[in-house]
This record gives C-alpha cells, structure tokens and sequence, in this order.
C-alpha cells in the first residue's frame, strides 16, 4: 500500500522499507546516481529518492525522469546529509508510470498567476495552488466542525430556486423550454408556467430563506454550498460561482449573533494555524508578509464595534481621500472598510445597524424606521468578510418591507408563514468562503483561491 509523503516525512526515525507513489518536481542525472523530488500533495514538502544507476530497470524507469512524470517508488527511509531535510529516500525501486510525452508546462520555477489559470486542469500541482487547496478542506472541515459542537444541524438547501433570497435579481435562469421558440402566454411574454418546475427558476444566490425554515423548528441550523450570481464583475472579489457558509439560530438577536462570529472566525483561524503550519509559513514567505503575526494577533483580539452611524462620522473625520465620498447612507466600499479596521482600531470590527434602504427585504428594522439590523465584519486585508442580520420576524414588519421593495407577497407566502405559526427573533450570517480562504492565504485574487474558478466569459475546465 503506497504511503503518503507526509507521513513519511512525520516519522520518528529511519525505516527499512517505504512505498511512495507521486510526480517528479526535479529530476537531476549525474553518473551513477539520480536525485529525484517527488511530491504528491499531501503536504508542501516533496521528498528527495536517490537511486543508483545499478538498479533494475535504471535506464527504462529512471534515466527518461523529468519533471511531471508520474512514479513509484520503493526503498528505504534515510536520513539525509543535505540541509533542509530530515529523510530523503534510497531507492530500491522505481517505476515509470505517466511518461511526459510534450513539453510540459510547468517547470521548477516562478509561474505568474495568469499563465497558471490557462492551465487550470494542472495548476494544483504547482506549491502555491496546492498549499491554497490545503488550506481550503482543511478549513472546511473545521468550519463543519465547529458547528457540530455547538449543536448545529447541518442542513442542505436547494441550489434550484424560484425565490431571489437578494431581491437582486442577479441570477442564473436555468429551463428546459427551447430558446428559439419558447411557449409565450396572450400577452406574448415567455410562459415559464410550462417550464420543468412551473415556474421561472433559477440557480440559489444563498441558503438564507430556507435555513430560516430550519432555524424555526430545530434552532440551529447552518449551509455550506455552492450560490451563484450573474453579476457581470471581472474583479478580483467577484466570482460567478462560490460557496457560502451560512449559519441560521431561532431565539438569537444582533448582539448574539455578532458574538457567534467572532468566535466563528478565531476558531477556524486558530484550527489552521495548527493543522496547515508548513503551508501557512510558505505564505507568510511568498506572498503576503505578515500574515501569521495578523492571524495570531487575530485571534487574541476582541472584535471592536461601533454602528455604521459611528462609522460614518469616522470617515468624515479622518481627513484622507477617498475615491468614494463619504456621506451618511452610502454602501461602504472596500476602502472605506479597510481603513476603519486596519487603521482606525488596527484589528477585527464589526459594524452594525446600516441605513435600511440600502440593505434587502428581510431584516428588522429598528425602531428609528431607517436602519436596521445587519451587520458585516470586517479584516484586514479584505475588509467585509461577513454580512448578516436580525431577521424581520415581525408578520407585518416583514409585509411591509416586501411592499417597499415591490416584492410579490404571494411568491413568499410561505416565507410569511413563518411569521404567522410560532414566529421568533432568529439571526444569521453568510461568509464566503472563497473571500475567507482569500483571508487565509493572502492571496490577491478570489480566482486563485477555487480549483475551477467561473467568472464572466469563462467556465473552462
């Protein structure tokens, strides 16, 4: 059974016998010996095979290696006189499994970000992409299991919807009705009431609506899936696909809910600063310095808070520039964010109760009837990282906010009749989780941090 490089590389001493099974980073021949990098993935070291020309079937499995082949590898656990290395192997036996048959594109060398994109289908293989897919599940196996602990019902919300949970209506139609010759009703309109689910249905931009459904009879309840939305962005913020992780409780206001994410946050932080140390240095190293003295600080540090209100006058009084004007009402954009949490208190912050025109349909509103409450978090180095709410459980509160965004009462009866049957304060909040691992890793751009990135004119691989 072939074993991991990063077990073997764990282990407490020399063995006499090791199986491993990988791709070449490095291949150097010399006379009478090979050195061999090979890696696997299971960890951002690779592990050096040394093996002698006198081995059996040297010049059909060994003499042809260069970077990219794939091989196994029999020998013995040594270890290694060369620096920066505890084992390396001796080889008894390699084979030659995937030959390189073209040029390969990837070399043991610097790649920019965009050449490694074209080349998506081989990209994981590269130390950045595959230290970035690390992080990733290892994070979102702490992220389940946070909520495990803390008694959350892990729930599965449908990614085919007829209901905007935004009220954007940034999202993806998805039929089966010709495009050519679609049914039309009287009015010449297209008749989405012989489409496949009777409706005008579309792909999910969030779980929110019907993890409500689930916070009102079991309490707790989270999602962790993929959304989409059809905002036509080419940022590097912005995908078209994602995956949100959304947390929904029953019996739970603002001041509660901005506590849960604060210690959702310090413990997934504090979960891979443990488990994913080696890939978190190699970026700390490459590309962003910093960043493990930020997510230690983190960590450590109470989230500060003030209301958007606060906020504002903030801005005002900081005499800097910004491209945005500041004024009361306004989306605070990523500038603004960055610059009251990396400057302004220097650490985590969450802001709160935003002017109610600005933000969607079901949040409580407050009592000044012209803010309401949300909140977002904010970090350094991206700004916004969460956004939640206070969910308007009030039955004519809520009639009257879809009235005011002109949404039809009778496509969220069954929203409103959550309100009707044994209504109760509820909260919860969407992270996305592309833009948290983004925060991970300190890498730049949202597209490097996904395995198969979906953005506007792409959808490759």
């Amino acid at each position: 059974m072939k074993e991991s490089i990063k077990n073997v590389l764990g282990q407490s001493s020399e063995r006499t016998q090791v199986r491993l099974a990988g791709w070449v980073r490095s291949a150097r021949h010399s006379k009478g010996l090979s050195f061999i990098d090979l890696t696997d993935g299971s960890c951002l070291s690779g592990i050096q095979v040394v093996a002698e020309s006198s081995l059996p079937e040297y010049a059909e499995h060994v003499a042809p290696l260069r970077t990219g082949c794939s091989i196994s590898v029999d020998g013995e656990l040594v270890a290694s006189p060369g620096k920066g290395q505890r084992f390396e192997v001796k080889a008894s036996r390699i084979i030659l499994i995937g030959d390189v048959t073209d040029d390969y594109p990837l070399q043991k060398k610097r790649h920019s970000f965009e050449f490694l994109r074209t080349v998506g289908h081989l990209r994981p293989r590269t130390n950045t992409l595959g230290a970035v897919l690390r992080v990733r599940s290892a994070a979102s196996s702490a992220i389940h299991a946070f909520f495990e602990e803390r008694g959350f019902i892990y729930l599965h919300t449908p990614i085919i919807t007829l209901t905007d949970a935004e009220g954007a209506g940034e999202m993806f139609r998805v039929t089966t009705l010709d495009p050519l010759t679609p049914p039309t009703t009287e009015n010449g309109v297209v008749d989405f009431g012989k489409d496949f689910f009777g409706g005008c249905a579309h792909l999910t931009v969030s779980g929110q609506l019907e993890a409500e459904v689930g916070a009102l009879s079991m309490s707790r309840v989270y999602t962790f899936g993929p959304t989409f939305r059809a905002e036509n962005s080419n940022t590097t913020r912005h995908l078209a696909e994602f995956w949100m992780v959304e947390p929904e409780v029953a019996f739970c206001e603002l001041d509660d809910l901005r506590l849960l994410a604060q210690e959702f946050i310090q413990i997934i932080v504090t979960s891979i600063l443990d488990r994913c140390a080696e890939d978190l240095a190699f970026f700390d190293q490459r590309i962003e310095p910093g960043l493990l003295e930020r997510h230690r600080k983190l960590i450590e540090t109470p989230f500060a808070h003030l209301t958007y209100s606060d906020a504002i006058t903030v801005l005002e009084k900081s005499g800097k520039s910004f491209e945005h004007p500041i004024r009361w009402g306004i989306d605070l954009q990523t500038e603004h964010e960055r610059y009251l949490c990396e400057q302004h208190v220097g650490g985590p912050l969450v802001v709160t109760d935003y002017p109610a025109d600005r933000k969607a349909f079901y949040m409580y509103r407050n009592d000044d009837d012209r803010t309401v409450r949300a909140m977002d978090v904010l970090v350094p180095g991206i700004g916004e990282i969460i956004g939640g709410s206070q969910r308007e459980h009030r039955l004519e509160g809520l009639r009257t906010q879809l009235a005011r965004h002109r949404l039809s009462e009778q496509e969220y009866s069954w929203y409103l009749d959550l309100r009707r049957f044994g209504s109760a304060p509820h909260s919860g909040f969407g992270l996305g989780f592309e833009r948290f691992v983004r925060f991970l890793t300190g890498m730049e751009n949202i597209r490097d941090v996904t395995p198969f990135p979906r953005v506007p004119g792409s959808a490759g691989f």
